[in-house]
Order: C-alpha cells, then structure tokens, then sequence
C-alpha cells in the first residue's frame, strides 16, 4: 500500500482534491494568469502542454514518488493552482512539497498558507511523518523567503543538481522542517492567516 493514500484536504474556503485530467482547462486557465510558465526558475506548464504535465503527475503516483493536488477555490469551484508531496520515502516517514504554483491574482493571499496548514497538518499529523523537505531553484528568492517563514531549516545547496526549463543548469537549495519544529510552526501559520482575515 502507498505511503501516501488518496485524500482530500479542506479549510479556510480551500479544497486540495487528487489532482485528474478533469483539471486540465482549469489548471491551464490558473497558469494564464500572470503567463507563470514564462518564469524561468518554475516548472508551470504551457497551456499546451498541461495535459501532459497532469500525465506525469499521475504516472508518478502510481510509481508512489509524487502525489498531486489541485487547489480549489470551494465557494467558485475555480482551480487556483497545484501542489505535490514528492520524493516520498516511505522507510524513513518523509515527503518533500513542491511542484507549487498558485494563479498570480492570488498570490500573496491566504491561499499558499492555507495550503501549507493542510499538508503539513497532513504530513505530519496522519501520515506520522518525522521530517517534511523542499527544495527550490538558487534564484527562486521569493520561494527560499517563502519556506524560510515556514520555519523550515535550509539543509544545503546541492550545486548542478537539475536542468531548468531554458536548458540551464541550476543549483537546488534544499531546506526541512522536523517533527519537533511542526507545533511552532503551525502556531505561526494559524496567526498568519488570523493576519489575512483581518486584513481582508
């Protein structure tokens, strides 16, 4: 049996749900917004090529090395963006997120903390996982920002590690967050999203 099951996540007007090939108009209307597939340092896919992109997904989770979300907007039903578990290591209890990209108009929202509530309440709380990984792009400063507010530990920098999309080859910064670190870190979260409602 796999690590990780099939499950649908929910809160704060969000819905994670596996993500299928009935997402593929939604997912390639969430990457036009902002054209994030012209960002060297992601992995968003072309509109043409979304299709293909959800194919992958779905052949790594039969392979049981990446499982999908697509983020749903519950109140709209429109699809916000997607998200994975990946590099999953069943042995030793842990996952990695990444494969991230939310739709530009809501960025900055409570969605990318909303959704990382949920996976890591997930990863940790019902998969029982002892540490959860990400790694990102050396020039994605933005996502490094993003994961370090996390509280999550920058482990290294693994030099030469991965080709980007315009055929460089970039370094992979590589950070995680602990077991023991989860409780002050999902403290953090629920005060930033306190934040964004009040704000809103």
């Amino acid at each position: 049996m796999a690590f990780v099951q099939p499950v649908t996540l929910r809160s704060n007007g969000l819905r994670l749900e596996p993500l299928a090939l009935a997402h593929e108009d939604g997912l390639a209307a969430a990457a036009a917004d902002g054209q994030l597939w012209r960002l060297r340092v992601t992995s968003v896919p072309e509109p043409q090529e979304t299709r293909a992109y959800i194919e992958t997904a779905l052949q790594m989770r039969e392979q049981g090395s990446r499982f999908a979300f697509a983020v749903i907007d519950e109140a709209t039903g429109r699809v916000l963006g997607s998200t994975s578990f990946h590099d999953i290591i069943a042995a030793v209890r842990r996952v990695e997120i990444g494969y991230t990209w939310y739709a530009r108009s809501v960025q900055r929202s409570h969605v990318n903390t909303t959704c990382k509530l949920l996976m890591l309440g997930h990863a940790f709380d019902q998969l029982g996982c002892h540490v959860v990984g990400w790694r990102t792009d050396n020039f994605n400063f933005a996502s490094q920002r993003a994961i370090e507010r996390l509280g999550a530990k920058k482990d290294g920098v693994i030099r030469g590690h991965a080709l980007r999309r315009d055929g460089t080859i970039r370094d992979t910064v590589m950070y995680s967050l602990r077991a023991g670190e989860w409780p002050e870190s999902r403290a953090h979260l629920l005060s930033k999203l306190e934040l964004h409602a009040q704000a809103a």
